[in-house]
């Protein structure tokens, strides 16, 4: 195996913040220095000390330990920049304004950015069933359940709550989360005063783990988080629970009787919570018992389970409950309660419904008797039933994946309980092993195996959607089709762009994202192409204004790529192209990025029946792309606006960026027209690449790298650090050639990626920021447009693969540590990373589809290891 690259250690700033020691981020050695693992690596010190049982690796942060720099959702362009975008600015406000006064949530709303909140940790729950967020200081704080909709609450009344007694009196009580309490005086007589110095908080999704030191009494409490994200699962990887197993341990020379309390609001801290007939309902399953708590939402009724575990070979293990309590009040009763008994009174038969304008809330409690010196476990579960999927203005209902094992009626959660209590040991079994190699593997650096699992947080908490094939499968414009078996055993697949950019498998970004899907869940991957195959040979003569011109166009033209399947607020599926920012049937990536996913799919599944099944789409894109040639050199040019996925950053001309991908595509539809025995029209795909390969290289290479564009302005010249990015998708699945011949000349490849390397990266922020997206000859950052001069994660990622294919492992795992650095340990965005930040003031669109794409890091780690 090839030597990945320098410590295993990561630092900030000259400070530890993970917690995993290693080198100061002010260490001034250079590159070829820092490969090795030097001696001041080998020790490092400690902020945390490393925990028994817990991994050495993942994200690690103290409770009060603070991100000092603060920054904005969006950044003031300079006074050029506004004059250009302005009256697209205007009409997307408008549009977004006049979406939200129909109740729907716009796609992209200007007006209303995320604010920075460094607050978010591992996402609770499977795939495509909702997600809720724990921070990693305790609270319950981000909310998608509805689908598409986030709300962004810390919702006080969720929380774990420990009591300890000592001969029939309790002797300690307190909320174990940092929150403060309620500014509305509600739940004023908790106890939120647990010091923030003695809990430490560890992510590496889908686990995480917070440790309490409660000093005083020599006790620590480990609350282990589990749910069931586990690679090619079909069936644990979509139900909506989340298991947390509390380990307690009695260090101090008396026994202690040890109460933990799981209390949860009916609803997510929105309006809806107030209105009336929610209600709660004791239960009991095999293993456990605990609340169930109905709420009446007004168009897709659900349920939460908050249950507790029972262990019938401990007789001093009790589990008791609390009905209903109102978290509006002081929270008194339910308080003085644990503080006098230890437990709950457990009444039994179902809450009244709630009155409009009253919330209501329920509790579990598990009491454990720990003997000086031992150690017990306890566990509690959350898990929650939404089966119905109903879009904004569709009237299509869709279900749930997990309803296909635990029924669509509503009534889940007692089943779902039962069998996260049973399952759960195999699941983190089947997590373990998994992560295992990645984790053990000592070549690797600490912050990346952190970097690559818990960016996986987005396909749980990515708005994600994971539907059985309706009966009736309908698709663009609501035309009726027959799925493909891959759809129909495996059902429908959809995740937002973005938590702020609201489109579902949007495609120019699925493109980087897309392998973890493939690495992980290869049979959603194939879904997500089956839809978008079927989507290309269809219409809809909808008419819709694109906002950068003001012009009207259809929704969706014949024989193109869509921008994306649709929006939450709509009808996903059946009205794609919620994109209306420019008419994408003209863009110039979409296609290609379609020929190049198609053949990577068929490059790791071996699947030829799928590359018969995409060959018409294939060929109808290939030909409208070929329309792009204007100067009938069969290199295609771009039409002086943003017609691909920068879509801030105009073209001209032909591109670095869109002439290799168009290479790339010529190349895999060759080699796909070969495969499935279609010779004349490989013949013709040949003959295209031979001459496009000839432009590419006379309109584009300067000596040292390809040109942004051709257009011959000083613009032109702008070192573009996603010049080769179709190159990375022929290197990662071995097209590099195409009979022989490189489709790129491998010397101008090396040149193009270390001038990339030499300019983006380490000129920019001192190195240690990821690569900008445009940089001049002369080292000042492009600030020709707002994108130029950002650094887009996700991007960062798949130049950093690009580099470890092509032998520049080094530089590869710098450029992306630079990235998990920024956004991790110094922002505080973990959890959130954004598609983009600049080097001072600014981040845009937090939680973003993107950044999945240091997967394709690991891709080209592993195929360099087969090789």
């Amino acid at each position: 195996m090839a030597t990945y690259l320098e410590s295993s250690s990561t630092t900030v700033g000259g400070t530890d913040t993970t917690g995993l020691g290693g080198r100061s981020n002010d260490d001034e050695r250079p590159l070829e220095a820092l490969s090795a693992k030097s001696a001041e690596d080998k020790e490092p010190v400690q902020l945390t000390p490393l925990i028994p049982g817990l991994p050495d690796q993942g994200w690690r942060r103290r409770w009060d330990e603070e991100f000092t720099e603060k920054r904005r959702g969006i950044k003031i362009p300079p006074l050029a920049t506004i004059t250009k975008f302005y009256m697209l600015g205007i009409r997307l406000r408008k549009t977004a304004k006049k979406i939200r006064n129909d109740g729907r949530t716009p796609f992209i709303d200007p007006t209303n950015p995320q604010p920075h909140r460094p607050i978010y940790g591992v996402p609770m729950g499977g795939i495509g069933c909702g997600s809720i967020t724990r921070g990693w200081r305790g609270e319950f704080c981000r909310w998608n359940l509805d689908p598409g909709v986030y709300s962004y609450n810390i919702v006080h009344a969720n929380q774990f709550i420990v009591t300890l007694r000592q001969n029939g009196s309790t002797v300690y009580q307190n909320v174990l989360s940092a929150c403060k309490p309620p500014p509305d005086g509600s739940l004023k007589s908790w106890a939120w005063r647990f010091p923030k110095k003695h809990a430490t908080y560890q992510g590496l999704y889908p686990r995480a783990w917070t440790v309490y030191e409660i000093s005083e009494f020599k006790l620590r409490l480990i609350c282990k988080q589990i749910s069931p994200v586990i690679p090619h699962d079909y069936k644990d990887s979509s139900l909506p629970a989340c298991m947390f197993v509390w380990n307690i341990e009695n260090n101090g020379d008396v026994d202690l009787d040890v109460s933990l309390t799981l209390t949860w609001l009916n609803g997510t801290g929105q309006a809806d919570d107030s209105a009336a007939g929610h209600w709660n309902e004791p239960f009991s399953t095999e293993g456990g018992k605990g609340v169930l708590l109905h709420h009446e939402h007004s168009k897709m009724p659900y349920t939460f389970a908050i249950a507790a575990a029972i262990k019938c070979d401990d007789e001093g293990n009790r589990v008791s409950h609390s009905t209903h309590f109102n978290p509006s009040s002081d929270g008194k009763q339910l308080w003085n309660q644990l503080h006098e008994e230890g437990e709950l009174s457990s009444p039994e038969g179902v809450s009244k419904g709630t009155v409009q304008g009253e919330r209501s809330a329920a509790a579990v409690c598990s009491r454990v008797s720990v003997g000086q010196g031992l150690s017990l476990q306890t566990t509690f579960t959350v898990t929650w039933d939404w089966p119905a999927v109903c879009f904004g203005r569709s009237s299509e209902t869709y279900y749930r994946r997990y309803t296909k094992y635990f029924g669509s009626e509503g009534k889940a959660c007692p089943d779902l309980v039962r069998y996260t209590f049973s399952m759960y040991p195999v699941w983190e079994s089947k997590i373990i092993e998994w992560q295992r190699p990645v984790l053990e593997n000592t070549e690797l650096p600490a912050w990346y195996k952190s970097a690559l699992f818990n960016e996986l947080y987005y396909i749980s908490d990515g708005g994600t959607i994971w539907v059985e094939c309706p009966s009736v499968n309908k698709g663009v414009a609501g035309a009726e089709y027959q799925p493909t078996d891959v759809v129909k055993q495996y059902g429908k697949f959809c995740y937002l762009e973005g938590h702020e950019y609201r489109m579902y498998n949007t495609y120019d970004v699925h493109f980087f994202a897309s392998f973890a899907l493939l690495m992980l869940w290869p049979m959603l991957e194939m879904s997500v192409q089956y839809d978008i195959a079927h989507s290309i040979l269809e219409e809809d003569g909808e008419q819709m204004r694109c906002l950068y011109k003001n012009t009207a166009g259809i929704r969706k033209v014949v024989n193109c790529v869509p921008h994306d399947i649709g929006m939450p607020g709509d009808d996903p599926w059946l009205k794609v192209n919620s994109y209306c920012m420019y008419h994408t049937s003209d863009w110039k990536d979409l296609n290609t990025k379609f020929v190049l996913q198609v053949y990577r799919n068929y490059y790791s599944t071996t699947d030829s029946d799928f590359l018969k099944e995409m060959w018409p789409a294939i060929k109808a894109v290939m030909q409208v792309s070929m329309a792009f040639d204007k100067d009938n050199d069969k290199m295609i040019e771009h039409s002086g606006y943003p017609d691909q996925t920068f879509d801030a950053w105009p073209i001209k001309g032909s591109s670095a960026y869109c002439g290799s991908l168009w290479l790339a595509a010529l190349c895999c539809a060759h080699k796909i027209a070969s495969i499935i025995g279609d010779d004349e029209t490989a013949s013709l795909y040949q003959d295209w690449l031979d001459q496009a390969k000839i432009a590419f290289e006379k309109k584009l290479w300067n000596g040292k790298y390809y040109n942004f564009d051709s257009c011959k302005k000083s613009s032109s010249s702008v070192i573009m650090s996603s010049q080769l990015i179709g190159y990375w998708y022929l290197k990662s699945c071995g097209a590099v050639q195409n009979n022989g011949d490189p489709v790129f000349p491998s010397e101008h490849v090396a040149s193009a990626l270390q001038t990339v390397f030499d300019n983006n990266v380490m000129r920019f922020a001192r190195g240690r920021m990821g690569a900008v997206n445009g940089i001049r000859p002369n080292g000042s950052v492009d600030c020709s447009n707002p994108q130029s001069q950002e650094v887009w994660p996700g991007v960062c990622y798949s130049l950093a693969a690009t580099m470890i294919m092509d032998g520049m492992t080094k530089e590869g795992f710098h450029t992306a540590k630079g990235v998990y650095e920024t956004v991790y340990n110094r922002l505080g965005l973990g959890y959130q990373t954004p598609e983009a930040y600049d080097e001072k003031t600014a981040f845009r669109s937090l939680g973003y589809m993107r950044p999945l794409s240091i997967w394709a890091m690991q891709w080209a780690l592993e195929k360099q290891h087969e090789q």
